[in-house]
Formats: C-alpha cells, structure tokens, sequence
C-alpha cells in the first residue's frame, strides 16, 4: 500500500506544498490518491463554509485528488487547546474510523499531521502516537534553512525510539547555491547520524499561489525518488 503520515519540523507551508505535489503526481501517474488532514487547527470561512488552506491547495494542484479532514477549529493554538477552547474533546477513535472508512478507496494515500510529532492532541496523547495508532511509515518534510541541525536530529530519533517506521526525509526551501556548510551537507549528517534516507529536494519557491501546478509536478518527478519514499516499486513511473 502506497501510505504516508507526513509530519514537519514546524508549521510552515513546506508540508503542503510537498504533499499536493507527490500527491498530484501520483494522481498523473494514474494512482487514484487521496489526502486526509485529521486536525486543523486556524480554518477560514470562505463562501459560507469552512475552508482548510492545505487541503485547498492539494485541490488547486490537482482537483481530481479527494481531500478529508475530521476536525476544525477556528484559533490556530495546539489541538490541544483549540479543542478545549471550542468544548471539543478529540477522539483517536474517530480518527480512526474516519481514516478507515475512507482509505481503501485509493491506490495512494496521505495523512498530513499538524505542527511536529510532539505536538499535544488529546489528554497525554501527541502525534506520533497518531502515527502509531494509523501504522503508517512517516515522512519528515524539512527546511535546512529554518531548522537548525539539532532539532532535526533529535526529531528523527524521537520517532525512531518510538519504533515509527521513517520513509525518509524530503527538503524543501533548498537555496540553489549556498556557501553554508550546515546546508551543503544537511543530507549527509542526516543519513549520517539518523540511519534515515534523503529521499528528495525542493528549491526554494518564493509564492506557492503563482507556482504552476504542472512545475511542482516535474520537481516532484525530477527531486524525489518516489521509489524509495514508498519503499516500493512504482511501476507507472516508466509508463
């Protein structure tokens, strides 16, 4: 099965733009896929409804991948605290059901979490015990330049110590040339000191409103080894 939990280093757009993109790419290559954002927390109203901005990018990118989510909140705190604030009290179970009730739907699928896999969700439960409870294989989407070596590290290890499955880790935010060394060799201290795979890159994007679709798509195709991030063989990759 073609699964995914995608978690970031903080709460940026490289996890939207990551996941629209492998997912629309999926799409093209003729996987049906769909995304499921469990919590969100900070949605906007937009023509009466509630609107979550990564899923509406995943349907800009491509309108033809289906997007999910079971909870909303209006402030932007942990979900934790947006919970409590609204009288909600988040439920595993749910999430659980909702992610099973749909997933056998698709060829290709994606769990995009919140703001790190420490991040409080209910009670003494943080997401990576989400990840553990939907057993899926985690993708660590990160900026080498707003994250600095350690927190990375220790990041990847905590999963790791949690006997998490790691697919790798895909960068984003990549400057083209650069003369710092922490940057430069990211990947190899990566692998290095995490046993994790780099299994793909992004430049650095400066508006993901005026990227077009059909560019993300060929970063995706030419950046990431599909191959490796899935552990499987993609045969529709030489259709």
């Amino acid at each position: 099965m073609l699964d995914i939990f995608v978690t970031g280093s903080e709460n940026s757009y490289g996890k939207a733009l990551v996941t629209a993109g492998i997912a629309a790419t999926m799409q093209s290559l003729g996987y049906s896929t769909g995304v499921y954002k469990p919590i969100h927390a900070g949605y906007f109203v937009r023509n009466g409804r509630p609107s979550v901005p990564d899923l509406l990018y995943v349907k800009h990118v491509d309108n033809n991948v289906k997007t999910y989510y079971s909870y909303l909140f209006k402030n932007k705190d942990i979900p934790l605290y947006a919970a409590a604030k609204e009288g909600q009290t988040i439920s595993f179970d749910r999430i659980f059901g909702d992610y099973t009730s749909v997933r056998e739907r698709f060829d290709c699928f994606f769990v995009t979490g919140t703001d790190g896999i420490a991040t409080p969700i209910c009670g003494t439960l943080q997401e990576i015990d989400l990840v553990r409870l939907l057993n899926l294989p985690l993708l660590f989407v990160i900026s080498p330049i707003n994250t600095n070596l350690n927190d990375i590290l220790v990041m990847i290890n905590h999963a790791s110590v949690k006997n998490v499955k790691i697919s790798g880790v895909v960068l984003f935010d990549c400057p083209m040339r650069t003369d710092d060394e922490n940057i430069k060799n990211l990947p190899k201290l990566i692998e290095k000191y995490t046993n994790t795979r780099v299994v793909g890159a992004f430049p650095q994007i400066k508006s993901l409103a005026n990227l077009n679709p059909n560019d993300l798509i060929s970063y995706v195709l030419s950046g990431v080894n599909l191959e490796n991030l899935f552990g499987a063989k993609i045969a529709k990759l030489s259709v």
